[in-house]
């Protein structure tokens, strides 16, 4: 009997270990795509600049002046939305 409840401890430990290198596994990259709605349920800050500045990466949010910008293009800033 004792055996029994060994070998079953083994073979769940076994299991608990492959699941988690599968789950794991590549699973801490420098970037992720996520292809799901996220929502988040904290404040996002977005730098403020009185000029924009004149280099940015694709993606990057900024606010000049009042106006929410985000780089579209290298070095390009567009004003998001309908923003008067």
């Amino acid at each position: 009997m004792p055996n029994d409840i060994q070998t079953q401890i083994n073979l769940l430990n076994q299991q608990l270990q492959a699941l988690s290198s599968e789950y794991h596994l590549n699973n801490f990259s420098t970037s992720q795509d996520h292809n799901k709605y996220a929502r988040f349920n904290s404040r996002l800050k977005v730098p403020s600049y009185s000029v924009a500045p004149s280099t940015c990466e694709v993606g990057e949010i900024i606010e000049v002046s009042g106006k929410l910008k985000i780089c579209s293009a290298a070095n390009t800033w567009t004003t998001v939305g309908t923003q008067v």
